[in-house]
Protein backbone atom coordinates (compact mmCIF):
# COMPACT_ATOMS: atom_id res chain seq x y z
CA UNK A 1 0.00 0.00 0.00
CA UNK A 2 0.94 3.47 -1.29
CA UNK A 3 0.85 5.67 2.36
CA UNK A 4 2.57 9.05 0.89
CA UNK A 5 3.10 10.13 -3.04
CA UNK A 6 4.04 13.46 -4.19
CA UNK A 7 3.72 13.62 -7.75
CA UNK A 8 5.22 16.70 -9.86
CA UNK A 9 4.82 19.14 -6.66
CA UNK A 10 5.99 23.05 -6.26
CA UNK A 11 5.37 24.80 -3.31
CA UNK A 12 5.93 28.32 -3.78
CA UNK A 13 6.18 31.64 -0.82
CA UNK A 14 5.99 34.60 -2.95
CA UNK A 15 8.66 34.42 -5.53
CA UNK A 16 10.28 32.16 -3.68
CA UNK A 17 9.82 28.33 -4.87
CA UNK A 18 10.78 25.71 -1.82
CA UNK A 19 10.10 22.95 -3.78
CA UNK A 20 10.50 22.13 -7.37
CA UNK A 21 8.38 19.09 -9.19
CA UNK A 22 8.89 16.53 -6.38
CA UNK A 23 8.00 13.56 -6.59
CA UNK A 24 8.34 9.59 -4.57
CA UNK A 25 6.46 7.21 -2.85
CA UNK A 26 6.71 5.80 0.14
CA UNK A 27 5.07 2.53 0.89
CA UNK A 28 3.55 0.96 4.23
CA UNK A 29 6.27 0.23 6.43
CA UNK A 30 8.91 2.16 5.45
CA UNK A 31 11.22 3.93 7.86
CA UNK A 32 12.47 7.08 5.42
CA UNK A 33 15.10 10.11 6.36
CA UNK A 34 14.11 13.24 4.17
CA UNK A 35 17.82 14.40 4.59
CA UNK A 36 19.08 18.28 3.19
CA UNK A 37 20.90 21.05 4.94
CA UNK A 38 18.56 23.74 6.10
CA UNK A 39 16.13 25.75 3.48
CA UNK A 40 15.94 22.54 1.51
CA UNK A 41 12.59 21.45 1.70
CA UNK A 42 12.37 18.79 4.18
CA UNK A 43 9.91 20.96 6.65
CA UNK A 44 7.49 22.42 3.64
CA UNK A 45 7.63 18.42 2.61
CA UNK A 46 6.50 17.62 6.53
CA UNK A 47 3.75 20.20 6.55
CA UNK A 48 2.53 19.33 2.99
CA UNK A 49 2.01 15.66 4.09
CA UNK A 50 0.52 15.89 7.42
CA UNK A 51 -2.02 18.60 5.68
CA UNK A 52 -0.40 22.04 7.40
CA UNK A 53 -0.41 23.50 4.13
CA UNK A 54 -1.39 22.82 0.42
CA UNK A 55 0.77 22.37 -2.80
CA UNK A 56 1.10 25.40 -5.78
CA UNK A 57 1.07 22.74 -7.93
CA UNK A 58 1.26 18.97 -8.52
CA UNK A 59 -0.51 16.40 -6.05
CA UNK A 60 0.11 14.81 -2.45
CA UNK A 61 -1.94 11.84 -1.78
CA UNK A 62 -1.60 10.44 1.86
CA UNK A 63 -3.56 6.73 2.14
CA UNK A 64 -4.76 7.70 -1.35
CA UNK A 65 -6.84 10.78 -0.40
CA UNK A 66 -5.70 14.62 -1.73
CA UNK A 67 -7.82 15.90 0.86
CA UNK A 68 -5.56 15.99 4.31
CA UNK A 69 -9.14 15.80 6.17
CA UNK A 70 -9.92 14.84 9.85
CA UNK A 71 -10.13 11.12 8.75
CA UNK A 72 -6.78 11.21 7.58
CA UNK A 73 -5.29 13.38 10.55
CA UNK A 74 -6.56 11.04 13.07
CA UNK A 75 -4.18 7.74 11.43
CA UNK A 76 -1.06 10.28 11.86
CA UNK A 77 1.12 11.49 14.15
CA UNK A 78 3.25 14.68 14.14
CA UNK A 79 6.16 16.48 15.67
CA UNK A 80 6.87 19.95 13.93
CA UNK A 81 8.00 23.21 14.85
CA UNK A 82 4.54 23.94 16.10
CA UNK A 83 4.38 21.32 19.02
CA UNK A 84 0.80 21.71 19.31
CA UNK A 85 0.52 22.00 23.41
CA UNK A 86 -1.01 24.35 25.76
CA UNK A 87 1.17 26.67 27.92
CA UNK A 88 -1.40 26.77 30.87
CA UNK A 89 -1.67 23.01 30.77
CA UNK A 90 0.04 20.72 32.77
CA UNK A 91 1.98 17.92 31.12
CA UNK A 92 -0.59 15.40 32.05
CA UNK A 93 -3.73 17.69 30.92
CA UNK A 94 -1.86 18.33 27.72
CA UNK A 95 -1.77 14.29 26.91
CA UNK A 96 -5.37 13.86 28.38
CA UNK A 97 -6.95 16.38 26.21
CA UNK A 98 -5.87 15.21 22.98
CA UNK A 99 -6.29 11.10 24.34
CA UNK A 100 -10.23 12.73 24.44
CA UNK A 101 -10.03 13.63 20.98
CA UNK A 102 -8.78 10.33 19.95
CA UNK A 103 -10.13 8.19 21.63
CA UNK A 104 -7.79 6.92 23.72
CA UNK A 105 -7.86 5.37 27.46
CA UNK A 106 -6.17 7.67 29.71
CA UNK A 107 -3.20 4.73 30.98
CA UNK A 108 -1.59 5.40 27.52
CA UNK A 109 -1.18 8.76 28.74
CA UNK A 110 0.74 6.95 31.70
CA UNK A 111 2.64 4.97 30.07
CA UNK A 112 3.46 7.60 27.67
CA UNK A 113 4.56 10.25 30.39
CA UNK A 114 6.60 7.26 31.78
CA UNK A 115 8.44 6.33 28.63
CA UNK A 116 9.24 9.77 27.61
CA UNK A 117 10.99 10.69 31.41
CA UNK A 118 8.22 13.07 32.68
CA UNK A 119 6.06 11.01 34.80
CA UNK A 120 7.80 13.26 37.97
CA UNK A 121 6.76 16.54 36.59
CA UNK A 122 3.49 15.78 35.25
CA UNK A 123 1.44 18.03 36.88
CA UNK A 124 3.69 21.13 36.14
CA UNK A 125 2.10 23.96 33.91
CA UNK A 126 4.17 23.05 29.89
CA UNK A 127 4.96 26.69 30.11
CA UNK A 128 7.32 25.93 32.78
CA UNK A 129 9.25 23.59 30.89
CA UNK A 130 12.58 23.77 28.75
CA UNK A 131 12.49 23.41 25.36
CA UNK A 132 13.90 19.52 25.63
CA UNK A 133 10.83 18.47 27.59
CA UNK A 134 7.94 20.23 25.48
CA UNK A 135 9.78 18.38 22.60
CA UNK A 136 9.73 15.36 24.62
CA UNK A 137 6.01 15.62 25.73
CA UNK A 138 5.20 16.52 21.64
CA UNK A 139 6.91 13.10 20.90
CA UNK A 140 4.72 11.26 23.65
CA UNK A 141 1.52 13.56 22.14
CA UNK A 142 2.22 12.33 18.41
CA UNK A 143 1.96 8.68 20.01
CA UNK A 144 -1.19 8.43 21.43
CA UNK A 145 -3.18 7.36 18.55
CA UNK A 146 -0.59 4.50 18.02
CA UNK A 147 -0.36 5.92 14.19
CA UNK A 148 -0.25 4.60 11.44
CA UNK A 149 2.16 7.11 9.81
CA UNK A 150 4.43 9.03 12.10
CA UNK A 151 6.06 12.07 10.72
CA UNK A 152 8.89 13.57 12.92
CA UNK A 153 10.34 16.99 11.48
CA UNK A 154 13.39 17.60 12.68
CA UNK A 155 12.63 15.63 16.35
CA UNK A 156 15.89 16.30 18.04
CA UNK A 157 16.28 20.22 17.95
CA UNK A 158 16.28 21.12 21.65
CA UNK A 159 16.75 17.50 23.44
CA UNK A 160 18.83 16.76 25.70
CA UNK A 161 20.71 13.54 25.71
CA UNK A 162 18.37 11.36 27.37
CA UNK A 163 15.56 12.72 25.40
CA UNK A 164 17.35 11.82 21.76
CA UNK A 165 18.26 7.90 23.28
CA UNK A 166 14.71 7.52 24.69
CA UNK A 167 13.44 8.82 20.88
CA UNK A 168 16.21 6.69 19.23
CA UNK A 169 15.07 3.56 21.34
CA UNK A 170 11.44 3.78 20.87
CA UNK A 171 11.90 4.37 16.72
CA UNK A 172 13.57 1.53 16.75
CA UNK A 173 10.58 -0.36 17.90
CA UNK A 174 8.07 1.24 15.46
CA UNK A 175 6.55 -0.66 13.06
CA UNK A 176 3.98 1.83 11.19
CA UNK A 177 5.63 4.11 8.49
CA UNK A 178 7.99 6.27 9.41
CA UNK A 179 9.24 9.77 8.04
CA UNK A 180 11.60 11.31 9.96
CA UNK A 181 13.15 14.97 8.26
CA UNK A 182 17.13 15.81 9.45
CA UNK A 183 20.32 17.56 8.07
CA UNK A 184 22.28 15.33 10.31
CA UNK A 185 24.02 12.37 8.10
CA UNK A 186 24.18 10.17 11.41
CA UNK A 187 21.03 10.35 12.16
CA UNK A 188 19.69 9.14 9.00
CA UNK A 189 21.96 6.29 8.60
CA UNK A 190 20.97 5.17 12.29
CA UNK A 191 17.27 5.69 12.26
CA UNK A 192 16.36 5.01 8.39
CA UNK A 193 16.80 2.09 5.58
CA UNK A 194 15.85 4.74 2.91
CA UNK A 195 16.61 8.23 2.42
CA UNK A 196 15.64 11.11 0.25
CA UNK A 197 18.33 13.37 0.33
CA UNK A 198 17.03 17.44 -0.74
CA UNK A 199 19.05 20.19 -2.58
CA UNK A 200 17.00 23.65 -2.98
CA UNK A 201 13.98 22.26 -3.16
CA UNK A 202 15.09 19.22 -5.72
CA UNK A 203 14.99 15.80 -5.17
CA UNK A 204 18.75 14.63 -5.98
CA UNK A 205 19.13 11.00 -4.11
CA UNK A 206 16.58 8.12 -3.05
CA UNK A 207 18.15 5.18 -2.29
CA UNK A 208 19.70 3.11 1.10
CA UNK A 209 20.79 4.52 4.10
CA UNK A 210 24.31 2.94 3.73
CA UNK A 211 24.79 4.49 -0.02
CA UNK A 212 24.55 7.98 1.23
CA UNK A 213 27.66 9.10 2.99
CA UNK A 214 29.96 9.31 -0.46
CA UNK A 215 26.96 10.41 -1.99
CA UNK A 216 26.22 13.35 0.35
CA UNK A 217 29.53 14.67 0.25
CA UNK A 218 29.37 14.84 -3.74
CA UNK A 219 25.79 16.41 -4.10
CA UNK A 220 25.74 19.14 -1.26
CA UNK A 221 29.26 20.56 -2.72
Amino acid sequence: MIVVEFKDVEKAFGRFKALKGLSFKIKSGERVAILGPNGSGKTTTARLMSGQIRPTSGTVRVFGKMRIGEDVKKRMGIVSHNLFLYDDLSAYENLKFFARLYGVEEEKVKELLREFGLWERRHEMVRNYSRGMKQRLSIARSLLNNPELLILDEPTTGLDVEGRERLFEWIKDFESTLIFTTHNLSEAEKLCKRVLMLKEGSLVFDGESKEIENKYQRVMK
